[in-house]
C-alpha cells in the first residue's frame, strides 16, 4: 500500500507532535517506578478522604507483590483484580505489574456465569477482591484454576476506628456483603503485613511482555481477552499526554493536578486515562467508588479542586440534572474528556455552558488501549466527530475489501499504532479476523474521514450494543435467553435510550404460552450484570429470518426505529 497521507495532521494543535517515543520505557514498571520516585511525597490517590501518597502507594504495592511472589506463581501469571474505585485497586493494579505478572481486569458486578467464563479463559491462578463480591466467586472457584484468593474489605486502607467503622456500616448496616465460603482465602491486610517482611524479585520485563487481559467482544460477539502489552500501554499513556500537552503547558510546571477518577478502574477508559496517565503527571486521582450515586459524587467533588474531569455521556448528563450541580466549584477546572460512547450535542453544550469548559470527545476501544482519536484540547464548541488520530497512529477508512474508500465515503475504521494490542488471547482466528494484511485492526465501526482528517461514527459494523459506554453483545444475551424452557425463539437489539445512550430491548416468541414478561425479567436479573439486561421484552409469534432461518436483527432494527 502507498503510504498514506495523514490528512490529520494539518489538524494538529501547535506542540503537539505527530509521533511520540515510547521506546524510553523498557516497561510499565520502569514508568510506574520512575513516578513513584519522582512524585513520592505527593498525594497520589484519595478515597473516603483517605490520601495516599506516592511513597506509600510504592512501599504497599512492593508488599504485595513480594507476597504474590512468594505464593509461587510464574512470571507471566494472570491475577484477576475484582474491585471498584477503592484504594486497594491501584495498590494491586502495581503490585501485580511489579511481580511480573498479568493483570485481569473484572467487573466487580458480573453474574456467576460471566465471572467464570473470564477466570477460566485467562487461567487467571489468582485474585484480589473485594468481600462484596466474594459470594459470587465461591460459586464458581471450583471450577477455575485460581489458586490463590485474596479478600479485601471496603475499610481496610482508610486507618484504625475509621476503617472499622466504614466496614461495619457495609457488612451490617447497609448489608452489602453476602454470605461466602472461601475456606483458602487470605485477607489484604494480611498480604501487607506477611509482604512487608518479604523481598521483591524483580522481573525482568520487556516492552513486548504482556501487561493486561482486557476483556471485551471479539467479531462473534463472545467475550475476548485483548491482550495488551507494556508497549501498548506505555505508547497510549505518551499518547495522551502529548496530546493534552497544550493544556498542561500553560500550567506552573510544579502544579499537582487532580483527576476526577468516576469511571471504573476496571474498564479500559478510566484504567489509561485517568490511572496510569494521571499517575505519569503526578496528579492526585480522586477515586469515586459509586458514580451511579450521583448526589454523593457531587458532595466529593465539593471537598476539592479539581482539573481533569473524564466521563461519559451519560455522566455528565447525571451531574447536569441533578439539582446540586450548581454547587460545585469549576473554577480550576481545566480538561473533561469524553469517550465510551457518543457525546450528544445537547449534553456537551449544556455543560460548556455550566461550566465554561468543553467536553472533548475521543474514541477508542478495549483493543487500542484505549485511545485512537481525540478531538483538539483547544476545542470552543461542539464538532459532531470523534476528531483526528493521536500521535503514531494511522487510521484508514476501508470497505470490505479491506481497500481505502474516498475521503467522504463510509467505511471500517481501521487502526495501527503502537497501542494497538498483540492480539486475542489464545484465539488465532479471532486475531486474524479482526486484522488486515498489512497490520490494522479492524474497528468493527463505520465512519466517515473528512478533509481535515476529523472522523464522524456514522453506525457500527457489529451489532454491539452500547449501554452507558459498556459493550453488550447479543449473541450472549440471546444464548443466555434461549436456554429458558419458557422461550422458543429470541433475539436482541439495541434502542435509543435517553439516559444510556443504549437500552437492550427482547424479542421473544413463547414456547410456553403461559411465560410472562415479569418471569422474563426476573430470569434476566439472575443472569446479567445491571447493564445486560433487558430494559424491555416484546413477545411476538414469529421473528424476521433469511431464508436459510438466520433471524435478521437488522430488520427489528429498523422497525423499531420506523418514523411513526
Amino acid at each position: 500500500m502507498v503510504e498514506m497521507n495523514k490528512l490529520w495532521l494539518q489538524s494538529y494543535p501547535q506542540g503537539v507532535p505527530a509521533e511520540i517515543d515510547y521506546r524510553q520505557y523498557d516497561s510499565l514498571v520502569q514508568l510506574l517506578e520512575e513516578t513513584f520516585s519522582k512524585y513520592a511525597d505527593r498525594n497520589a490517590y484519595v478515597c473516603m478522604d483517605k490520601f495516599l501518597t506516592y511513597r506509600e502507594v510504592d512501599r504497599y504495592s512492593e508488599y504485595v507483590a513480594a507476597w504474590l511472589q512468594s505464593s509461587g506463581l510464574p512470571k507471566g501469571a494472570r491475577v484477576a483484580l475484582m474491585m471498584p474505585n477503592i484504594l486497594q485497586y491501584p495498590i494491586a493494579l502495581a503490585a501485580v505489574l511489579r511481580a511480573g505478572y498479568v493483570v485481569v481486569n473484572v467487573n466487580p458486578l458480573y453474574k456467576p456465569r460471566e465471572l467464570q467464563h473470564q477466570l477460566i479463559d485467562s487461567g487467571a491462578e489468582a485474585i484480589i477482591i473485594l468481600e462484596n463480591f466474594a459470594a459470587t466467586l465461591a460459586q464458581v472457584i471450583d471450577s477455575t484454576q485460581v489458586k490463590h484468593v485474596v479478600v479485601t474489605s471496603m475499610g481496610d486502607m482508610l486507618g484504625g476506628l475509621k476503617g472499622s467503622i466504614v466496614n461495619l456500616v457495609v457488612r451490617h448496616v447497609k448489608k452489602m456483603v453476602p454470605a461466602f465460603s472461601l475456606p483458602r482465602a487470605t485477607s489484604f491486610k494480611q498480604i501487607l503485613q506477611q509482604g512487608s517482611s518479604m523481598s521483591l524479585q524483580k522481573p525482568e520485563l520487556h516492552r513486548e511482555d504482556i501487561a493486561f487481559l482486557q476483556y471485551t467482544g471479539g467479531t462473534t460477539g463472545t467475550a475476548k481477552g485483548a491482550v495488551l502489552t507494556h508497549r501498548n500501554i506505555i505508547a497510549n499513556v505518551l499518547q495522551n499526554e502529548a496530546w493534552i500537552m497544550p493544556v498542561l503547558r500553560k500550567q506552573p510546571a510544579d502544579k499537582a493536578l487532580n483527576f476526577v477518577c468516576a469511571l471504573p478502574l476496571y474498564h479500559i477508559f478510566a484504567l489509561t486515562v485517568c490511572c496510569i496517565t494521571g499517575l505519569r503527571l503526578g496528579s492526585m486521582n480522586i477515586l469515586i467508588p459509586n458514580p451511579r450515586d450521583i448526589k454523593g459524587l457531587i458532595k466529593e467533588l465539593k471537598k476539592y479542586k479539581f482539573h481533569l474531569l473524564p466521563a461519559v455521556n451519560t455522566l455528565y448528563n447525571g451531574l447536569l440534572n441533578h439539582p446540586d450541580f450548581k454547587t460545585v466549584d469549576f473554577s480550576e477546572l481545566l480538561l473533561c474528556n469524553g469517550g465510551g460512547m457518543m457525546m450528544q450535542k445537547v449534553v456537551s453544550e449544556r455543560w460548556r455552558e455550566a461550566t465554561g469548559v468543553s467536553i472533548i470527545e475521543g474514541y477508542g476501544l478495549s483493543e487500542t488501549s484505549p485511545v485512537v482519536t481525540a478531538n483538539p484540547v483547544d476545542l470552543t464548541e461542539f464538532s459532531g466527530t470523534i476528531g483526528v488520530p493521536v500521535p503514531s497512529t494511522d487510521v484508514r477508512i476501508i470497505d470490505n475489501n479491506d481497500i481505502d474508500v474516498m475521503v467522504g465515503l463510509p467505511g471500517e475504521i481501521a487502526i495501527r499504532g503502537p497501542q494497538v494490542m498483540a492480539g486475542y488471547w489464545n484465539n488465532p482466528v479471532e486475531t486474524s479476523m479482526s486484522m488486515t494484511s498489512d497490520g490494522f485492526f479492524k474497528s468493527g465501526d463505520i465512519g466517515i474521514m473528512d478533509e481535515r482528517g476529523y472522523i464522524k461514527i456514522v453506525d457500527r459494523k457489529k451489532d454491539m450494543i452500547l449501554v452507558s459506554g459498556f459493550n453488550v453483545y447479543p449473541s450472549e444475551i440471546e444464548g443466555v435467553i434461549a436456554a429458558h424452557p419458557g422461550v422458543l425463539e429470541c433475539a436482541c437489539i439495541g434502542v435509543p435510550d435517553p439516559h444510556t445512550g443504549e437500552a437492550v430491548k427482547l424479542f421473544v416468541v413463547k414456547r410456553d404460552p403461559d411465560l410472562t414478561e415479569e418471569v422474563l425479567l426476573q430470569y434476566c436479573r439472575e443472569q446479567f450484570t445491571g447493564y445486560k439486561k433487558p430494559k424491555s421484552i416484546e413477545f411476538r409469534t414469529e421473528l424476521p429470518k433469511t431464508n436459510v432461518g438466520k433471524i435478521l436483527r437488522r430488520e427489528l432494527r429498523d422497525e423499531v426505529r420506523a418514523p411513526v
